[in-house]
């Protein structure tokens, strides 16, 4: 009986101070991914996996459970108990990644993944980005290093190490969304912007030295190469069928079910689902799944004016611009406005991965915006 009623207070307290809606609407996109994960992969899995044509919705319905119990797990720590496990789990994902070269599966050439017997598949990236943006503002927020440039130092060698792990891998989408988080960061921070334009210089030369000279990209000059003319390489054809469903979708849509894309380019679900979204739905259902990103974004931007702490701020910064980057670089690929990237969209994705990852980004942002209570 008072383990029951320790549990209801907790509850009662969690709920009473958290900020009903960010919740909200994480949890309404979270539905909307789900409802399109059954729409976009009901047919792949019945007609090309010969199994339950449900299989996918199931498995994603199980990664949503996985992750609101994440959320509810980081949004309930007080401040101190989650940045000294955001440190601990930090490192923990940065071993992992580290692994990657070595015990990891190769899949269409890169090797990303490794295997748990919890989660096949597994991305260390995924779980590295949330716990590197604590990391980062605590390192730039810190007080204990008085010099800035230091500062500067640690976490240019910080993202450096991550950056190369991700080349390795190759994976150059997520290695431009660590650098362009890092870059929002230490810009916030406060950093000389001559300083910062000459490193990002810096950063761009290295990565077209390697994208041109080592022969392990070349894969990626392929695909910026046929991106700027259409007529070379065969790198295409996934976004010409994804602009090609966006524009034959409209402004309302084909019907439910009536895509065709979901069966015409492999990974639609994770890489293409705003297109096959567009597809059956319309252009309309884009804008108004953007304007929950924005309205997301903007109510977070407004907690910022409450908040004393500058670590808690430049987290919450990092976590947004996080957000709004990589679902950018998703939309900017379905739209044909940058080359092939695979890269998931926030939420609505399927991906065990991906929801875990951004169940963590929404732990902790539902965490840091929540009421205080002094004690």
């Amino acid at each position: 009986m008072k383990i029951d009623n320790y549990l209801y207070r907790f509850y009662y307290q969690w709920w009473k101070n958290l900020d009903k809606s960010i919740f909200l609407l994480i949890t309404l996109l979270f539905a909307i991914g789900l409802f399109f994960s059954l729409v976009s992969t009901s047919l792949i899995a019945s007609d090309r996996l010969n199994t339950n044509s449900y299989s996918f919705f199931f498995k994603h319905l199980i990664y949503i459970f996985i992750g609101i119990f994440i959320i509810f797990i980081f949004s309930s720590l007080n401040t101190d108990q989650l940045l000294k496990y955001s440190v601990i789990l930090f490192f923990i994902s940065l071993i992992s990644l580290i692994l990657v070269p070595i015990i990891g599966i190769e899949v269409k050439g890169s090797k990303r993944w490794i295997d748990l017997f919890f989660l096949p598949r597994f991305q260390p990236i995924e779980l590295l980005k949330p716990f590197l943006i604590v990391i980062l503002a605590t390192i730039l927020a810190s007080n204990r290093i008085t010099s800035l440039y230091f500062k500067y130092l640690l976490s240019i060698i910080l993202i450096s190490v991550i950056s190369l792990l991700l080349i390795i891998q190759p994976d150059i989408g997520q290695t431009l969304l660590v650098v362009f988080s890092w870059v929002t960061l230490i810009f916030t921070s406060g950093i000389n912007i001559f300083f910062l334009f000459g490193f990002s210089l810096l950063l761009l030369f290295f990565l077209t030295y390697m994208v041109i000279f080592v022969p392990k990209f070349d894969y990626i000059q392929g695909r910026i190469f046929s991106f700027f003319n259409r007529d070379i390489g065969s790198h295409n054809f996934q976004s010409d069928k994804a602009i090609e469903s966006i524009i034959s979708g409209g402004f309302f849509g084909k019907g439910i079910g009536e895509g065709t894309l979901k069966n015409r380019v492999p990974e639609a679900h994770t890489d293409y689902i705003i297109s096959v979204i567009s597809e059956e739905f319309g252009v309309v259902a884009i804008i108004l799944i953007l304007i929950l990103f924005l309205v997301l974004i903007y109510i977070i931007f407004k907690k910022l004016n409450y908040e004393k702490s500058e670590k808690i701020k430049l987290i919450l910064i990092g976590c947004i611009s996080l957000i709004l980057m990589q679902a950018t670089i998703h939309i900017g690929v379905n739209i044909r406005l940058f080359p092939t990237t695979g890269m998931t969209l926030p939420f609505l994705s399927y991906g065990g991965s991906s929801i875990v990852s951004i169940s963590i980004l929404s732990g902790i942002i539902l965490n840091l915006t929540k009421r205080k209570v002094n004690n």
